[in-house]
């Protein structure tokens, strides 16, 4: 904490040397908070690592929200305090915020302005295969990294097979909890209103959601959509170097026998439906955003315009 108090204070001391600002207030194009509230195992490290190579170029902040234990649930000081830093932080716009956090509504808090929520998902079980080999075997981004399930070489068919904690159908209700928000009921396992409200934040406050299997798609929308922060952002995922990679060694597909007994739970079935319902919200928004030719995707220009523009002007 000291360290990053630190870091703060040079960042704030920077930018008083660059020149304080005349205006308290900011440009509109400057006043923007982007909040990817990350899940984990969607290809988030991959995701981010294009924001930070891009965010000199392009002229905006990134933060890593860094939560103790990775705990996606704030106490509500802490998002009083979130909510007061990330909408009068001024020397931090615009800035991009990630980290493992589950969906806060900061209309509650009465703010204003809210900040863009962007988010990635993925299979429901793909995601759980690659989180629990991780935890046994880390990946290639940090391999030399003690993980916490370190030394157990159990594969996850026998996990599932014998009926294994880790391995659990319980373990798959993520995605849903992390979407539906700070609420009590977002967190009981298998709750019907929780998927409800995670659909309605994911239609209703989430500026965009990619899937996993998509993601080059997602970052091209993004890129069209908000160029102040992706800009470039395409060609970066296309030709970028290995920082762009993150995978899960010793990672081993399940047998189709281990994905039919994980299927058969209800809470698989929640979960998957969840992706679904966000998968075709995404395939929506992109059939209407690009057009393919010759095997490649671009993006559309500009498809509207105004006439019959009143009073006349002289």
């Amino acid at each position: 904490r000291a360290i990053a108090r630190h870091e703060v204070r040079e960042i704030e001391q920077r930018h008083t040397m660059d020149g304080p600002r005349q205006d308290s207030t900011l440009d509109e194009e400057e006043d923007i908070v982007i909040i990817y509230n990350r899940v984990p195992k969607t290809a988030s490290t991959s995701f981010t690592n294009i924001a930070y190579d891009l965010c000199a170029k392009n002229k905006y902040h990134v933060l890593h929200i860094n939560t103790t234990k990775n705990n996606p649930v704030m106490s509500l000081q802490d998002q009083v305090r979130f909510v007061k830093n990330i909408t009068s932080w001024k020397e931090m716009k615009p800035g991009f915020y990630h980290g493992h956090i589950s969906y806060l509504d900061f209309a509650k808090f009465g703010v204003k302005k809210k900040p863009i929520y962007i988010n990635v998902i993925r299979d429901p079980i793909e995601r759980l295969v690659s989180y629990y080999y991780f935890l046994r075997f880390g990946d290639d981004y940090r391999p030399g990294l003690r993980r916490r399930k370190q030394g157990d070489k159990k594969t996850f068919d026998e996990c599932v097979a014998e009926g294994g904690s880790d391995c659990a159908p319980e373990k798959l209700w993520l995605q849903i909890p992390f979407f539906c928000g700070h609420s009590s009921e977002c967190w009981n396992v298998g709750s019907r209103w929780a998927m409800d409200q995670a659909k309605y934040n994911l239609i209703n406050e989430y500026f965009l959601v990619g899937v996993t299997e998509e993601l080059e798609d997602f970052i091209m929308l993004l890129e069209a959509a908000l160029p102040r922060f992706f800009r470039g952002a395409t060609d970066l995922y296309r030709t970028g170097k290995k920082s762009h990679l993150r995978k899960t060694t010793e990672k081993k597909l399940p047998t189709k026998q281990t994905i039919a007994k994980l299927q058969q739970s209800d809470i698989w079935k929640m979960e998957n439906e969840f992706y679904e319902f966000a998968l075709e919200q995404f395939q929506f928004i992109r059939a209407h955003a690009v057009r393919e030719k010759d095997g490649d995707l671009y993006i559309l220009a500009q498809n509207f315009f105004y006439e019959k523009i009143y009073p006349k002007s002289n």
